[in-house]
């Protein structure tokens, strides 16, 4: 791997806050519409500890926002996420990302169009396809339709712009396209796991 392309998929270029130094942590990139409202949703489950947003599997190094929702630039609008398989494990953290995107739609998630809200797990480590592929399988039969979502190595990851990172968080009235209330009282949200875990 180029030292160009290292920096590329360093999460933590475009964010001052450093994921924890823990060796047993994981990492998974998810594309499923627009990130903003994504990141929102997966940093808010129990055991995903980090997460940044940036654009993913495109043809342009360090694109801007702008080129990749207007010049063609072949990336995908992805949230990356560190998380601790001891509190999520993969099969759970990609239940969870299937249940607030529709699998089988091409290029569109809710109200946005265009090759860069595709829905795409990408991954660097191959043992973690057998995992992805069951996964897929196991949703695959909830529909009549293929599932589009995209399943492939991670070839490159951008992160975007610091006014995307943790959107919803500074704009607590901005566009989403996810229900976040779908959480609400979910034994997986970092609250209510807390409160479970004492006694609450």
């Amino acid at each position: 791997m180029s030292e160009n392309a290292a920096d590329a998929i360093n999460p933590t270029t475009a964010r001052r806050a450093e994921p924890p130094a823990d060796n047993n942590l994981r990492e998974i990139w998810l594309a499923g519409g627009c990130f903003w409202g994504l990141e929102a949703y997966l940093a808010a489950l129990e055991g995903v500890v980090y997460t940044n947003v940036g654009y993913a599997n495109g043809k342009t190094a360090n694109p801007t926002y702008r080129q990749v929702c207007y010049e063609g630039t072949g990336h995908a609008e992805t949230v990356y996420v560190r998380y601790d398989p001891r509190r999520i494990g993969l099969g759970t953290l990609l239940t969870y990302f299937f249940k607030v995107i529709d699998p089988t739609s091409l290029n569109r998630q809710g109200n946005d169009r265009g090759s860069q809200y595709r829905t795409g797990i990408y991954y660097r480590d191959a043992a973690d396809r057998e995992a992805i592929a069951a996964r897929v399988a196991e949703e695959q039969a909830k529909y009549r339709a293929p599932i589009v979502t995209e399943v492939l190595p991670l070839s490159n990851y951008y992160p975007a712009e610091e006014d995307h990172q943790m959107y919803l968080a500074k704009n607590p009235h901005g566009y989403c396209h996810i229900d976040l209330s779908v959480l609400d009282n979910d034994p997986m949200r970092k609250d209510d796991a807390a409160k479970a875990a004492r006694g609450r």
